[in-house]
């Protein structure tokens, strides 16, 4: 499959979308999350925790980069917002995360898009033009992992 497209109607029915896909992760799986400012990213993380067993509630991490949250599997949470340059990005040292023993989840992507992992799953989200709480999700699956994610995921819904 070469993407997938969703449309959500509620911050409620994105975080549905993110634990289905907290459900299916598996180690090693990096999400790469891009979209305007308010169009449902954290929303989608805090799904994801909520698939993967994580009791905490995700916050964003703008402030601190990375927050690491345990559940059925470790849920590394990225948040690239307050990042301008490449260098910066490279010198994060992201690889133990990347192929580290959890789930990635990576806000922001499009700002490092250069240094994350190929095997990834690219998820867009956009405003919906004339609704507040619609978006519009797509979901692009870079190698056979995140394809076959992506294949369970379409048989979930």
């Amino acid at each position: 499959m070469e993407f997938l497209r969703l449309d959500s109607h509620s911050p409620e029915q994105t975080q549905l979308l993110g634990s289905y896909l907290g459900e299916l992760a598996q180690k090693g799986h990096v999400f790469l999350l891009v979209g305007e400012l308010g169009t449902g990213k954290t929303c989608l993380v805090q799904g994801i925790a909520h698939g993967l067993a994580i009791k905490e509630y995700a916050f964003s991490p703008s402030f601190v980069l990375l927050r690491e949250y345990h559940g059925r599997l470790p849920l590394y949470h990225i948040d690239l917002y307050r990042l301008d340059r490449i260098e910066e990005i490279a010198d994060l040292g992201l690889e133990e995360y990347f192929y580290g023993d959890g789930v990635c989840v990576v806000e922001w992507a499009d700002k490092g898009l250069q240094i994350v992992p190929r095997e990834s799953l690219l998820i867009s989200l956009h405003y919906i033009p004339a609704s507040e709480t619609e978006r519009s999700i797509c979901l692009k699956p870079q190698g056979e992992r995140h394809r076959e994610l992506i294949e369970q995921l379409t048989r979930k819904e």
